[in-house]
């Protein structure tokens, strides 16, 4: 069974780590699954990506300002990055990830 790591923990790397804050119900959270896989799979093991589900995490969604789904936020050395909700495109988010990998966001 895998470690449960604390919100803070997971954001607290060189790597940057984007987040989907998302929820089962969500049609658009749903179709960003595909486009979250491309995206993992055109950055590889040089950034993160996790999904979190708003309802099973009603309280780190609140403090964190989520008033809709799906947002995504990047992080990076414990520090937010960037912060957009809707749906995005791989483009978009892959483009917001290299700009994380070289200091330009």
């Amino acid at each position: 069974m895998a470690k449960k790591v604390s919100f803070k923990q997971l954001i607290n790397s060189e790597k940057p780590v984007l987040i989907d804050f998302s929820a089962v119900w969500c049609g658009p959270c749903q179709a960003m699954n595909p486009i979250l896989k491309d995206v993992a799979k055109s950055v590889g093991d040089k950034a993160k990506i996790i999904k979190i589900d708003v309802d099973k995490n009603a309280t780190l969604a609140a403090d964190m300002g989520v008033r809709g789904v799906p947002t995504f936020m990047l992080f990076q050395n414990g520090e937010k990055k960037w912060h957009q909700a809707g749906m995005q495109s791989a483009v978009a988010l892959e483009n917001v990830i290299n700009q994380a990998l070289t200091g330009k966001l």
